[in-house]
């Protein structure tokens, strides 16, 4: 059965560019993205291993740890880095999973029959603190994926984590949020001290509280 938001991230233990790892153990007390690849030595992933590198300090910022995964060795990968740092102008800075043996790929189910018998799709999994997972997108091996959207979905969760809100339709790190509907006006007018603008009783926004 395929992992569903709100399950436990699967641990496991496995090489890395950066050595052996535990899965649990090496995310700590942080939130984590890992993402996979179709396979080493291919041009979209070249792109976006490259991207996630010049976005590291970015993930640092909101206390988080960046992996990558794909069905290929660690010698592979390694090979593979000087590659994108020739063309992407970026040393990798986060470590990738060697799994040649599709462990790690089959425990996320990040192998597609339909879409690729024996390769990776695009997976990206956010997982908080807590290990339980948050976000699932599930991308095609033809279709980059978006950075900037991945890290405007984790503003999203790290905000309605610590706030009783949600966000709204193309929302962005600043803007006006949503009250949770369970909160009533008048506790709403405590918890949200910069004040809220009823749209409709289930619709009320506020200021992002952490700004």
């Amino acid at each position: 059965m395929a992992l569903q938001l709100g399950d436990i991230a699967p641990d496991f233990e496995a090489d890395t560019t950066e050595g052996r790892i535990r899965f649990h153990e090496w995310l700590g007390d942080s939130w984590g993205i890992l993402f996979s690849h179709p396979k080493d030595f291919t041009p979209v992933c070249t792109t976006e291993l490259g991207e996630v590198a010049r976005l590291k300090g970015e993930f640092d910022r909101r206390n988080t740890k960046v992996i990558g995964l794909s069905v290929d060795s660690v010698e592979s990968h390694r090979e593979w880095s000087e590659d994108i740092k020739e063309t992407q102008g970026q040393t990798l800075n986060y470590p990738l999973i060697g799994d040649p043996s599709h462990a790690v790929a089959d425990l996320y189910d990040m192998i597609h029959p339909n879409a690729l018998e024996t390769l990776t799709v695009r997976s990206v999994f956010i997982i908080g603190p807590d290990k339980k997972i948050k976000l699932t997108i599930t991308y095609p091996a033809s279709t980059g994926r978006n950075f900037d959207e991945i890290i405007r979905a984790l503003d999203s969760l790290q905000l309605t984590a610590k706030y009783s809100v949600s966000t709204p339709v193309n929302w962005n790190d600043g803007g006006d949020v949503i009250i949770a509907p369970a909160i009533s006006d008048e506790d709403a007018k405590t918890a949200f001290p910069k004040g809220f603008t009823v749209l409709k009783p289930y619709l009320r926004m506020t200021p992002q509280p952490n700004k």
